[in-house]
């Protein structure tokens, strides 16, 4: 892309290779990680299916508007050639702390779903460790999936 032209960056395809991107790459960690949870062993098939495609669906809701408040708040309009760092940073830290919140809640509080013997948990907080690498790793993945290289260099710098 040659932004001396002014032309602008290809983000829309950016944007649409992220949710895509994304939907898979939750939906494989959603699966991956259900045996760390007592729906493993107490749910039906019916109910383990169910709990994936809700927990995909609402993966994908939160993954697209950390993505769309990240690049309100950081996003340059030369996005995704420039500035993506930053972006990835607050999607990921937008991605962990809503987690953090999520998992205390459903966890602790509301008592939705339960972890197994099998999740290890953040000392103190009580997170599950599977969740929260999900929203460091798969947020980064996808990032890079869409814009074609590690999301902390800018396509300037991945050419050096």
């Amino acid at each position: 892309m040659n932004l001396k032209d002014g032309q602008c960056p290809d983000w829309p395809l950016a944007l649409r290779r992220y949710l895509a991107a994304s939907l898979v790459l939750h939906l494989v960690w959603e699966i991956l990680q259900l045996p760390l949870y007592t729906l493993w062993t107490k749910g039906t098939l019916r109910e383990q299916a169910f709990a994936v495609v809700h927990c995909t669906v609402g993966d994908l809701m939160i993954a697209g508007l950390s993505l769309l408040v990240s690049l309100a708040i950081l996003g340059r309009p030369t996005w995704p050639v420039a500035g993506s760092r930053r972006v990835w940073l607050l999607i990921v830290l937008l991605g962990v702390g809503y987690t953090i919140y999520s998992e205390w809640l459903n966890v602790s509080v509301r008592r939705s779903w339960a972890y197994s013997d099998l999740m290890p948990t953040l000392p103190v907080l009580g997170t599950g460790l599977a969740p929260l690498f999900q929203w460091i790793i798969v947020p980064t993945l996808a990032l890079w999936l869409a814009v074609g290289r590690a999301p902390w260099r800018d396509q300037s710098a991945a050419a050096k």
